[in-house]
């Protein structure tokens, strides 16, 4: 079938099947649109090697976390 058909027959529907056709073609057009380049990787550091892991090692008031948190919100909530 050519185009030409294609659109008499088209025109030839009521506006309800004229929608529905133009539905299934989007749909067409997803399902067989090409494949898109994938997203190249990009080398990530592992995050046992980021530079931020083990900023406050040698802060003393930071040993234990919870009991950080603890004290802090104490401090501000009464």
């Amino acid at each position: 079938m050519n185009t030409q058909a294609m659109m008499e027959g088209l025109s030839s529907l009521p506006p309800d099947a004229q929608q529905q056709v133009a539905d299934f073609i989007e749909f067409l057009k997803t399902r067989y649109q090409k494949n898109k380049p994938e997203k190249k990787k990009v080398a990530r550091t592992p995050l046992s090697q980021e530079a931020f892991i083990g900023m406050w090692r040698e802060r003393q008031d930071m040993q234990d976390s919870s009991q950080w948190v603890r004290e802090l919100r104490r401090k501000e909530w009464g």
